[in-house]
């Protein structure tokens, strides 16, 4: 990942406009929350599953487990030397790093049970299953509640805009679009959706046309109808 050359931020610049890193922390959660929930149903008997749905979330889950650990990843790589060079000591990363370091061997453990559950769906492997999305999501959105408390009154202080952009712009390069565009459009207000179409212009309503309908039909597979 490329360095960014920090500048500083002057009395009365403009704002970094936060709401992408708000996006990304929501869509997080609710995805946290819904495969928790969807797996201890199945685990519950109160939901069925044959062979073909138990394929398809755990390709899902395994798409998820990768696109939080690039968020995490991206976020110590790039985001915490900007924040840090912005506003120096104002900010102490060493609790949100930490559990940073705790989400990738769960991520690692929760592909293993998919990959279980998909070669044999029964109660067992669902039970285990929801058992580490469940840890997954009490301490996703533990982390993120304390991230945002955090991290964003900081970047709205003291980062520039244009060092915030380029914290974006590596986010985005590295991103599953695939997988992320369709997610963050679901979990938006009228508001927030014209607003990144506005900045996002003809690039986004394109992905919305080309990925949209291939991504809900990801999602009938995995979460119904």
């Amino acid at each position: 990942m490329r360095p960014i050359d920090v500048r500083p931020r002057n009395p009365g610049d403009p704002v970094p406009d936060t709401l992408g890193l708000r996006l990304a922390h929501r869509v997080m959660l609710a995805d946290a929350a819904r495969l928790a929930a969807l797996v201890e149903d199945i685990a519950a008997g109160q939901t069925r599953c044959d062979r073909p749905r138990a394929r398809a979330i755990a390709a899902y889950l395994v798409s998820f487990c990768d696109s939080v650990h690039h968020h995490h990843t991206v976020e110590d790589a790039v985001l915490r030397p900007v924040v840090e060079a912005s506003a120096g000591s104002r900010i102490d990363f060493t609790g949100l790093t930490d559990d940073h370091a705790e989400l990738d061997p769960r991520l690692d453990q929760l592909r293993v049970a998919a990959a279980a559950f998909a070669a044999e769906p029964d109660e067992d492997t669902a039970t285990t299953l929801a058992v580490g999305l469940a840890e997954l999501r009490d301490l996703l959105s533990e982390h993120i509640a304390d991230e945002e408390a955090a991290l964003l009154p900081i970047i709205e202080a003291y980062v520039s805009v244009a060092n915030w952009d380029g914290v974006e712009r590596q986010i985005r390069e590295r991103a599953d679009l695939a997988f992320e565009v369709p997610r963050i459009v679901a979990v938006t207000t009228p508001e927030e959706l014209a607003a990144l179409k506005a900045d996002g212009g003809l690039v986004i309503r394109l992905l919305l046309a080309v990925l949209g309908p291939r991504f809900r039909k990801r999602e009938r597979a995995v979460f119904g109808p």
